[in-house]
């Protein structure tokens, strides 16, 4: 029996990560080989054009599963009857602004986007935040569209936890595929804590703990979580561009296990509403480890934290603080 076509919203679709995310969506990369979508692609007035060429491309490639593409830049139009939204729009930092200033921008577009998804989109909506300062993007859309329930509204750190895992596997030059239950803990930002304490590898002889396997705290407490947490501006020193097609990958598997659940003994990176587990402040988007089942995420509760990380997980919180309170100041 057919699917029912699952309409996908994408904001900022005629940019970067939407040119390289749209293709994956229609693909089946996120929601599955079976299951047919309709992309909503939504960009701002001076890109309608490029978002034209974006949907030619979209109908040259003749992907089976895409039932239709609606491109717009009308949010109300482009909000409504969606199931999933991934919200890549936002405006970025420019060179000599002050991080208020951004803010101020981001939580005016969030603002506007919040409404038109509350009154428009689909019951149980999902919702995934890219745009960065993603955490504090996804606190203003929560804030600003009250009837969306909490736990239907997130933000991407799955990219930090995919570039986790990668470190990993080059270092003991294994299958990415074989590493597992890495954490990233806190913002997307430079103060996230990317934490192997109970990460393992699938070896011959059975799962083994990644720190027995690496044998080098110093590289995992120092080198390894710098470069996780630099990773993005290393890439822009690279491709003088940031991350596309890594954040468009890792927008999918952010989707996708949420939808059709993590694997048994499996956990992912998710910034979702703080509930105070771990001692994080209530009310902040924080990236946990979580497992999904049936559309639905929880935290990985009752896992030991050592000392060396509770000051970590607390100053990526701090930041997040603060972060709402720049935004929450930009409102009034």
């Amino acid at each position: 029996m057919a699917k029912d076509p699952v309409r996908v919203l994408v904001t900022g679709a005629a940019g970067q990560i939407g040119y390289a995310l749209v293709p994956m969506i229609a693909r089946g990369v996120m929601l599955g080989a079976d299951q047919p979508v309709i992309l909503h692609l939504l960009d701002i007035p001076p890109a309608a054009e490029a978002l034209n060429g974006v949907k030619m491309e979209l109908v040259d490639a003749a992907f089976p599963l895409l039932k239709g593409v609606v491109a717009t830049t009308d949010v109300v139009e482009a909000c409504t009857g969606v199931n999933i939204a991934v919200l890549v729009g936002g405006f970025p930092r420019k060179e000599g602004m002050e991080r208020k200033d951004v803010m101020s921008k981001n939580v005016s577009i969030y603002k506007s986007q919040a409404s038109a998804l509350e009154k428009h989109a689909a019951a149980n909506l999902k919702v995934l935040v890219v745009a960065n300062p993603a955490n504090t993007n996804a606190l203003i859309l929560k804030e600003f569209a009250p009837s969306i329930p909490d736990k239907n509204i997130s933000c991407l750190t799955r990219l930090d936890h995919n570039r986790a895992l990668g470190q990993i596997s080059e270092r003991l030059n294994v299958e990415v595929s074989d590493v597992k239950n890495v954490i990233i803990w806190g913002n997307h930002s430079s103060t996230q804590y990317p934490d192997v304490n109970h990460a393992t590898v699938k070896t011959s002889a059975g799962e083994k703990p990644v720190r027995e396997l690496v044998a080098d705290d110093a590289w995992l407490n120092g080198e390894f979580i710098s470069t996780v947490q630099q990773r993005g501006a290393a890439i822009i020193k690279a491709r003088k561009l940031s991350s596309a097609l890594s954040a468009a990958s890792s927008a999918c598997d952010h989707i996708r296990d949420w939808v059709l659940g993590t694997p048994e003994g499996t956990w992912v990176s998710m910034g979702v509403y703080s509930d105070g587990s771990y001692n994080v402040p209530a009310g902040l988007i924080y990236s946990f480890p979580v497992t999904a089942a049936n559309g639905e995420w929880k935290i990985v509760q009752g896992l030991p934290i050592d000392e060396f990380s509770r000051e970590k997980l607390d100053l990526t919180a701090e930041e997040l603080s603060e972060e709402k309170a720049l935004a929450y100041s930009c409102l009034s």
